[in-house]
């Protein structure tokens, strides 16, 4: 009886909890713009994004102390998973003339400020 009760209080909370610590979103992002996600104080998180636009983005990794680094070009059509420090942000910049749309979902730390930046 005991197992049955420890089997339902862990599916009541793998439901309950695990949701939490995943975001999904469509993201769109100007032309020659780019969107940063996690521009803030937070710990490590994995993304995985999928390029829905016409037009080859490239995701950077920019720590919140300055700087940005492994750029990765996705093309159109194409996924990738980006693990990100803590304390780093991920940059996806659209350097085109039109709209760009991305999937993202984040899983891991997901208390990450969003914006934009030109």
């Amino acid at each position: 009886m005991k197992y049955i009760v420890l089997f339902i209080a862990l599916c009541f909370v793998s439901c309950s909890v695990l949701p939490f610590r995943t975001l999904n979103s469509t993201t769109y992002i100007k032309a020659n713009d780019a969107f940063l996600l996690g521009n803030n104080e937070h710990g490590r998180f994995t993304v995985a994004l999928k390029n829905n636009s016409k037009t080859n983005l490239t995701v950077w990794r920019c720590p919140i102390a300055g700087g940005q680094h492994s750029p990765v070009v996705v093309p159109p059509a194409n996924s990738i998973r980006v693990s990100v420090e803590r304390n780093t942000a991920l940059r996806i910049d659209n350097e085109s003339d039109e709209q760009a749309t991305v999937e993202l979902v984040v899983k891991g730390d997901i208390g990450l400020s969003m914006g934009y930046k030109n």
